[in-house]
């Protein structure tokens, strides 16, 4: 736990070095920092995937009993490298990805 804490906290203040993050294969990006609300992210060779997690914003929503309500929404991009993941994988993931965040309860934690 304390060296996982130690590599956030270099990341958050910018002094990784190349060594950290070294043999990774799966990243994620936030374009959504910017006020992008979708990009689509590119892989750094070896690795797998990388997520993208655009800017959240508020849309109109259309609710499971067809009323329309306002709500936050934030897009994500998925790319992964089909030599090694296949695309129903991939698929699987984003969509439970999905659900989880969607279903949210801080309450929980």
């Amino acid at each position: 736990a304390r060296a996982i804490y130690d590599v956030a906290q270099r990341a958050r203040n910018r002094k990784l070095t190349m060594d950290d993050i070294e043999g990774g294969t799966f990243t994620i990006t936030n374009h959504g920092l910017f006020g992008s609300v979708f990009g689509t992210p590119i892989i750094s060779q070896p690795q797998v995937a990388i997520l993208g997690t655009g800017a959240i914003r508020k849309r109109p929503v259309v609710l499971e009993n067809d009323a329309i309500a306002v709500r936050h929404v934030m897009f994500l991009s998925l790319t992964y490298d089909h030599r090694i993941i296949d695309g129903s994988y991939g698929g699987r993931f984003s969509q439970r990805l999905t659900e989880r965040l969607e279903s949210w309860d801080p309450s929980r934690m």
